[in-house]
């Protein structure tokens, strides 16, 4: 459910997507660092996006060197990290393995059971480290759980759902940004859910698992109908955004979220008007 919080490439500058890969690179390092193969494998764009937003807002003493890597053997890479890398990189790790968790009931695949097991450990550590916060995400991944076992028809209930494991990871502190931080990573949380079921939809029908499209899919206007509901979604995200004081990294930021969240929408809704056309 995760990979749609991306940056649109062709129109990022240059300077703006060497920060960015940085930050991604400084991720990856960080969880090799903290957790090892297992934990660097989890990594993603979506959470270098977390990083992103809240170095912008709180501006952390940020870290700057290089490194070598399996996929850049050759050339070093230039890494910037700070606190909130070592935050993302823990919430990385404990999001994974749920995921992996769910993958596994899903679709009875052995790989991601092996997965989970694999992460077990690291992702008692990631725990322990924001137990408060834990063990909020746990019970509503378990809430999530029980309304896709229930067949629970009411789109809106089942992303309001996930948005509000997305706004325990946005808000990093108890502090006068908070709410603001909620409500955007709210909004985001519903988009990146509702994304997610309308990608996979033909797939998790044929395989019999829950999707809250399963009945739609195939009504006339279908596509149009998501659209704007996704468009209503990122128009409240982005207007919490536009609140913030963020002047660093705020072009890769508006970037992402005005262009990026739309690249895997329109990827996926050109294949499938390809094969409806067939």
């Amino acid at each position: 459910m995760f990979g749609y919080v991306v940056m649109n490439k062709p129109e990022i500058k240059f300077k703006d997507f060497d920060q960015y890969r940085a930050f991604y690179c400084g991720l990856c390092r960080e969880l090799r660092e903290r957790y090892g193969i297992p934990g660097q494998i989890t990594l993603t764009y979506d959470m270098t996006f977390v990083i992103l937003l809240l170095s912008g807002l709180y501006e952390p003493p940020t870290r700057k060197g290089t490194t070598r890597c399996i996929v850049h053997p050759v050339k070093k890479q230039p890494v910037r990290k700070n606190e909130i890398t070592e935050y993302a990189a823990d919430m990385n790790v404990f999001l994974a393995y749920y995921k992996c968790l769910d993958d596994w009931k899903d679709d009875g695949k052995l790989l991601k059971l092996a997965m989970a097991r694999l992460l077990e450990k690291n992702d008692k550590k990631a725990e322990a480290a924001f137990r408060k916060k834990a063990d909020t995400i746990i019970r509503l991944l378990r809430e999530l759980s029980a309304m896709e076992k229930a067949g629970e028809k009411d789109l809106d209930k089942m992303a309001g759902c996930f948005g509000r494991i997305m706004e325990e990871i946005f808000a990093y502190r108890e502090d006068g940004w908070e709410a603001g931080l909620r409500r955007m990573g709210f909004y985001l949380g519903k988009f990146i859910y509702i994304m997610d079921a309308y990608e996979d939809v033909e797939k998790d029908v044929e395989k019999g698992n829950y999707n809250p499209f399963s009945e739609d899919y195939i009504m006339e206007g279908f596509q149009e109908r998501v659209k704007q509901i996704l468009i209503m979604m990122m128009s409240e995200a982005c207007r919490e955004f536009e609140k913030l004081p963020i002047i660093k990294y705020a072009d890769i930021l508006r970037n992402i979220l005005y262009s990026g969240v739309w690249c895997r929408f329109e990827t996926v809704s050109k294949k499938r008007e390809e094969e409806q056309g067939k």
